[in-house]
């Protein structure tokens, strides 16, 4: 098994490593316990342990009883690998793990599962009824719902397809050389898949791969349209927006925007941009505020953000985690990044300034998947349900408030209230 850019094949609950990270990787334990960690661990929805419990706590209790909160609702537990990918759909939730199951999960119970002939999961997309994993092997697989029992998945086939394979295999012109002295078709990935995209529109499914190319299918007919050079080291994640604009991250430490045209009857990608060039790798990419924010999670534990509406111009860094970021998620108003550090950082954009609300931990391991799904139970506000899943081979499933208070906010009011009750105090004369 090959390892990953970014997380070790045999990565165990404390076992992480990160290509080209400048993090250290130590156990994770709070300032206030004798340890290193992020401020944010302050935060009032900070899980870790029922022993553990916020200074802020009290404080929150009394004043803001009736403030939208950030909480966990479960967890989903089977001691069957690290989980790896995520994906929801209405009340469905698919898991992949480094075991060759992917699971179906429904109302917190297990509702169904279909094995595949390779383990580990790396990526998982859902577009109409159909299903797409991707895995370690470098392959592509398709799933669909039987339709009278959903309970039942059946394998509708491969990308590329065996006939796909075998006509192109005639011509040696569709040969390309992948390392030295190897070469294999340019249909194929030749490493793991890393990410799964779909730009819904036009029908297209877009993977990504340590190969260092990121390869076009069209989902009709599961033909390969084209297999892009990208990057100078394993693409770590690909991401669709709306308008024919396409972002790449990888282990080199660039993000690329590519721009789809139609040539003809073929489909050509072309470099537009190189949005950022570091020395660590970038992790994760996410598309927030409808597809107008990019971004970028990096090995560093930083997030970088552009603006599309000022043609990619550099909004800021977002800065809440110790260790690596491993995934990206975005919603609303809302941005989610899962970090080695073993917690989820909840960001709110407002325009071009995002506060972070709150830190969800309780993870055991390194998160290294989020997925969200709106929540339409009538709370009142906008909630969403988030998915977590870790190499603690569990997944949580949180409930995420848009109007949740501001942790930076709770803290500084709480301040000034000490401040104004130290004056009143001062200002008592003295008794005789």
């Amino acid at each position: 098994m090959q390892s990953d850019p970014n997380i070790s094949s045999t990565a165990k609950d404390e076992d992480l490593s990160v290509r080209n990270s400048t993090s250290s990787l130590s156990s994770y334990v709070p300032n206030w316990m004798g340890g290193d960690s992020s401020p944010m661990t302050m935060s009032p929805w900070n899980q870790t342990s029922p022993f553990i419990k916020s200074p802020w706590t009290k404080f929150e209790e009394d004043t803001h009883q009736n403030l939208p909160q950030n909480f966990l609702i479960g967890s989903l537990v089977r001691e069957e690998g690290h989980i790896y990918s995520l994906a929801a759909t209405g009340d469905l939730l698919y898991t992949g793990s480094d075991s060759k199951n992917i699971r179906v999960w429904k109302n917190m119970k297990e509702f169904s599962a279909f094995k595949s002939n390779s383990g580990l999961v790396k990526a998982i997309i859902i577009s109409g009824e159909k299903i797409f994993t991707g895995h370690q092997d470098g392959k592509v697989r398709v799933w669909k719902v039987h339709p009278r029992n959903p309970n039942i998945h059946k394998r509708a086939g491969n990308l590329p397809t065996f006939m796909d394979v075998f006509k192109c295999s005639i011509k040696p012109k569709n040969y390309v050389e992948v390392k030295r002295n190897r070469t294999t078709l340019w249909i194929k990935h030749c490493d793991a898949i890393s990410c799964l995209s779909m730009s819904e529109e036009h029908g297209l499914l877009y993977s990504a791969s340590w190969d260092r190319t990121f390869k076009v299918w069209r989902v009709s007919d599961s033909k390969c349209l084209e297999s892009v050079k990208a990057h100078e080291d394993a693409v770590n994640s690909v991401v669709t927006g709306t308008d024919g604009m396409v972002f790449t991250g990888s282990a080199d430490g660039t993000v690329k925007v590519w721009r789809r045209e139609m040539v003809g009857r073929v489909t050509k990608h072309t470099l537009v941009q190189t949005l950022l060039e570091q020395e660590c790798a970038v992790t994760a990419l996410a598309l927030g505020g409808s597809g107008s924010v990019v971004y970028c999670g990096s090995s560093d534990g930083l997030v970088n953000f552009w603006e599309r509406e000022k043609q990619l111009c550099h909004g800021g860094v977002l800065k809440g985690h110790e260790l690596a970021i491993l995934c990206l998620a975005a919603a609303g108003n809302l941005v989610f990044s899962g970090s080695a550090d073993k917690t989820i950082s909840v960001w709110r954009r407002d325009r071009t300034v995002h506060t972070c609300l709150s830190v969800l931990s309780g993870h055991n391991g390194p998160v290294k998947c989020l997925t969200v799904e709106e929540d339409k139970s009538p709370a009142g506000d906008q909630r969403w349900v988030l998915y977590s899943g870790s190499l603690d081979k569990s997944v949580k499933v949180w409930s995420v408030s848009e109007s949740a208070f501001d942790l930076n906010q709770m803290v500084e009011n709480q301040q000034y209230k000490s401040q104004n009750e130290n004056v009143k105090w001062d200002s008592i004369p003295e008794a005789k």
